[in-house]
């Protein structure tokens, strides 16, 4: 029976760098998510400032241009308010979060 306790196959560890637990891993898909939307947002200004650029002085084409940048501002304050005040209302007021040099680490309640 000593095959059995033999380690043929090595160990099985977990992979390097992986979150070990979940408040980690929600903590690292809210800062995906924010990073995510910023480039979009800023893809979106940029096509706004090409299209009013290329625009040739059409009144209609200058107007659309303008609602993109203007709608990217907006978009950009938006992100920027939601993770003040999630970071507010979570972090400092009901404790759930943690701010960690890797990011957000949320205290997810457990049974003991």
């Amino acid at each position: 029976m000593e095959l059995a306790q033999a380690n043929i196959f090595g160990t099985i560890a977990p992979p390097q760098g992986a979150p070990t637990d979940l408040g980690t891993f929600i903590g690292g898909a809210i800062r995906l998510f924010i990073i995510v939307a910023g480039l979009f947002l800023l893809i979106y200004m940029l096509w706004g400032a090409f299209d009013w650029i290329t625009s040739g002085g059409e009144k209609e084409k200058i107007s659309k241009a303008q609602s993109k940048i203007t709608n990217a501002v907006i978009g950009m304050f938006l992100v920027i308010v939601s993770l003040t005040l999630f970071t507010l209302i979570a972090g400092n007021i009901l404790k759930i979060v943690t701010i960690t040099p890797n990011g957000w680490q949320i205290n997810l309640p457990t049974l003991k």
